[in-house]
């Protein structure tokens, strides 16, 4: 009886681990990976840090992006316009931002200004200075009371 049913016992021993390992079903189905968000999205070699110039290539490709009408430089509805909110108060916060962005103040911000602005961005996240960042390294940083940060300025 052995013999006439080897090849299915084979068949199920070589199965088995399929067999034992739960599977997809329509209660459990397969979880598609996520998607990096925040600084963590532009850390193209996934090595769990954004450097310097992975940083720079994300900020010129998000200038692109933002720049709708290809004239390179953003407007005001341009640069917020992922943007939700609609309270005076986070109008007003974007308003202040644009004029500082702004440093020529010819109401657009330029790919210059923008990448200036994200060079300073990229300094502030990178609290130890080491040229490379990550997402618990720019929340520590940004946690910072703005005398922290004004005082380790004056040590540097």
């Amino acid at each position: 009886m052995i013999q006439k049913n080897l090849p299915l016992i084979l068949l199920l021993l070589a199965a088995s681990p399929a067999l034992a390992a739960p599977g997809p079903t329509t209660d459990n189905p397969p979880r598609p990976a996520r998607q990096a968000t925040g600084i963590m999205r532009y850390d193209t070699n996934k090595d769990g840090f954004v450097d310097r110039a992975e940083w720079d290539a994300g900020q010129q490709a998000r200038f692109k992006e933002l720049d709708v009408n290809h004239d390179g430089k953003l407007t005001k509805e341009e640069l917020f316009s992922q943007s939700r909110t609609t309270s005076d108060r986070a109008l007003e916060r974007q308003e202040a931002f644009f004029r500082r962005v702004d440093r020529d103040h010819d109401g657009f911000v330029s790919q210059d200004e923008f990448m200036a602005q994200a060079a300073r961005n990229f300094a502030r996240c990178d609290a130890d200075k080491d040229g490379r960042t990550n997402t618990a390294e720019c929340r520590q940083a940004l946690r910072r009371q703005p005398t922290e940060r004004a005082a380790r300025r004056q040590d540097q």
